[in-house]
């Protein structure tokens, strides 16, 4: 038995092949290495992977996670999962890598993920070739979920908001700044509360024009900061994987083609391709 994994900042999809060829599929929270330690990946996965799951019988685990861009990152992560994985064979890899690789397979082109956190990169068809550092969600991640739930929580805490939606905000959550700056500030995975605030704005009714200026400045900062900077980057179709990429598609597509862009694939999670890329094109490879 096999376990293939697209790891996010806030969630993880896997996907379990049987000997048989049958897919399970479930999720767990996110594992990005740079906020949580080895033993709370332990303790994550004993507490959440399925209770039938026969974790002694899997054979191989390939794991792509957000964070895991350094080997000292993928170390850390690697030396939790074969506490969990006992018997299996682990290879740790960058999520960007699975994202070039279910938007792109075997085909050069730009890729991207817009999800809690942002990166770009080009691929070459086996490797990533040319990657501009995102900044992670403190300075930078521009386009991501945490980057507009920030600016949100900004327009919030200075009185920007309209007063709809400063009303629909305080109705939905009931936090005052203070409640804020303590999550933001003293709490962990500050990261993951930001881009939570992404689905109140793709939820809000109330001012559209306010909540689809907050999401089209987003991405216009990303291509701005980003995705620019890729040398004839217009060459490419703009390929994405996320859930904030899938869900303000509409807008994303305009600002791709305001910047020369062709529009390419966009999916919210990679998982179905990574399986296939990995049963049919590269098993055991990462």
């Amino acid at each position: 038995m096999k376990l293939i994994a697209d790891g996010g900042s806030t969630k993880t999809n896997w996907c379990l092949v049987n000997d048989e060829g049958k897919k399970v599929y479930f999720n767990t929270e996110g594992y990005n290495p740079y906020f949580v330690s080895k033993e709370y990946i332990i303790q994550s996965l004993n507490s959440n992977l399925p209770a039938d799951l026969e974790k002694d019988k899997l054979v191989e685990v390939n794991y792509y996670g957000a964070g895991c861009s350094t080997e000292d990152k993928r170390k850390l992560v690697k030396e939790a999962m074969k506490q969990v994985f006992v018997n299996a064979k682990v290879n740790i890899g960058h999520d960007l890598l699975a994202a070039a690789r279910a938007l792109l397979g075997h085909n050069e082109g730009f890729a991207a993920i817009l999800g809690t956190g942002t990166n770009t990169c080009i691929y070459d068809g086996k490797n990533i070739v040319h990657n501009i550092d995102s900044g992670a969600y403190i300075l930078g991640d521009e386009g991501s979920g945490c980057y507009i739930g920030k600016k949100l929580l900004i327009d919030y805490l200075r009185g920007y908001m309209p007063e709809a939606v400063r009303k629909n905000f305080w109705d939905t959550y009931h936090l005052t700044p203070d409640d804020v700056n303590e999550q933001v500030y003293s709490q962990p995975l500050a990261n993951r509360f930001c881009a939570g605030f992404s689905k109140f704005v793709y939820d809000n009714n109330v001012h559209l024009e306010y909540t689809r200026n907050l999401v089209k400045t987003s991405f216009e900062d990303f291509f701005r900061n980003l995705v620019t900077h890729y040398p004839n980057y217009q060459k490419y179709s703009f390929n994405c994987i996320g859930s904030v990429g899938y869900n303000f598609r509409n807008v994303l597509e305009e600002v791709v083609t305001e910047n020369g862009m062709i529009m390419g694939n966009i999916i919210r999670s990679p998982i179905d391709n990574l399986v296939k890329f990995h049963l049919e094109m590269a098993p055991s490879q990462l």
